[in-house]
């Protein structure tokens, strides 16, 4: 498990959302804040081991705890997927010109087909 002390930011973003428990975490606190019960109910899991992973996700900055009487409700936190996107979008014209090459080539071996 990475730790925030000896991680630049964008790297423990990308950790933590490198598990797809934690993505589905995520997807599920974009809903709404959520209690450790309420974000464990659908796996298959010790509670321990989502603790483990509401610890990586808080590391890294994508969630926080807040303190609502005795209940402990997380929160998505979106800054870090702001930044991990920025870095995304600097690749974004290497990936459409890739699918635009494809698309070209493809026409092409399409259009070999209908001549042969």
């Amino acid at each position: 498990m990475l730790t925030s002390m000896n991680t630049d930011p964008l790297t423990a973003t990308f950790a933590a959302l490198a598990d797809p428990t934690r993505r589905a975490i995520l997807a599920r606190l974009a809903q709404g804040e959520a209690t450790v019960n309420e974000l464990a109910a659908p796996f298959d899991m010790a509670l321990p081991s989502v603790s483990r992973h509401l610890k990586v996700l808080e590391q890294a900055g994508l969630i926080e705890q807040s303190r609502q009487a005795q209940w402990r409700p997380r929160r998505l936190q979106a800054a870090p997927l702001k930044d991990a996107v920025q870095w995304l979008e600097r690749y974004r014209p290497f990936w459409e010109g890739s699918f635009d090459r494809m698309g070209d080539y493809l026409e092409t071996l399409h259009a070999q087909e209908k001549h042969e």
